[in-house]
């Protein structure tokens, strides 16, 4: 069954699926030049495993996109999901989540996919691409949607040794309408290095950035306007080995179709 359920792509295999650079553009277009500039990143999902031989192309290309190296002129932010459905072809990959799983099954089901893989991206929640197409990626992160940036301030704090706390305030800068949305935050990890010793990526060194450890619901709200102030707090589980300096937070706004709608990005102070 897995076999039929779960593909890992080589190069190639498939183009992207979603909304259109149509409709995106002209989203986009809704804004003045000046607000466009006040816009936040381009939300990029990658979904990935180290169990999965075509996997690290689509790391090192989430990675240059996270790092503004693939030579485009709109910010991104990225985000990868180490999914665990590749655990049992021979190596355990050590940031795997079914968590992640059942986030990816969401994007086949809001994007009417017909079977999860990896190497996958996601962008903005509205258009989906195999994930070591680098070319392709660019043109959507390109075509989509922008969106004002929240201006949500973070307090942060440690409550124990083991626990980060982050409290937000401050306005979305997007209307939320009845069908309402998400607020959510990631805790990303990046400098991730591990010496895969068994399964398709035996004997290699895997690099990983921007690995999400923590996922958390900030608020839900609906019918806000864009500059009504919000506030909420969470409490993020921290691992062994933490080191603030080596990750950062993410926050944005997604509706129930998994459409972002905002991102606000977040250095974790060194003094925590």
């Amino acid at each position: 069954m897995a076999a039929r359920l779960f593909t890992c792509f080589a190069r190639g295999g498939g183009g992207s699926r979603g909304s259109s650079p149509v409709e995106n553009a002209a989203a986009t277009a809704d804004l003045s030049l000046e607000e466009q500039k006040r816009c936040g990143p381009v939300l990029v999902e990658l979904f990935s495993s180290q169990g999965c031989a075509t996997s690290p192309g689509a790391e090192a290309i989430a990675t240059r996109l996270g790092r503004g190296d693939a030579g485009l002129d709109v910010p991104v932010a990225v985000l990868v999901f180490h999914v665990e459905y590749w655990d049992h072809v021979g190596w355990k990959d050590p940031f795997g989540s079914s968590m992640w799983t059942v986030r990816q099954k969401a994007y086949v089901e809001s994007l009417r996919l017909d079977t999860l893989y990896t190497p996958q991206v996601v962008v903005h929640g509205r258009t989906e691409l195999v994930g070591n197409e680098e070319e392709k990626i660019v043109d959507a992160v390109r075509a989509a949607p922008r969106f004002p940036s929240p201006t949500m301030k973070a307090t942060f704090s440690k409550p124990s040794p083991s626990t980060l706390q982050v409290s937000f305030s401050g306005a979305l800068r997007s209307k939320v309408d009845s069908s309402g949305a998400d607020v959510m935050v990631a805790l990303y990890e990046s400098g991730l290095v591990t010496d895969c010793t068994k399964g398709e990526n035996k004997d290699k060194v895997l690099s990983n950035d921007y690995v999400v450890r923590r996922l958390e619901k900030v608020a839900s709200v609906k019918d806000v306007g864009p500059k009504k102030s919000l506030t909420g707090t969470v409490t993020l589980e921290l691992w062994e080995g933490f080191n603030a300096a080596k990750c950062g937070l993410l926050l944005f706004v997604q509706n129930g179709s998994y459409h972002t709608f905002g991102t606000q990005q977040y250095q974790i102070p060194d003094t925590v």
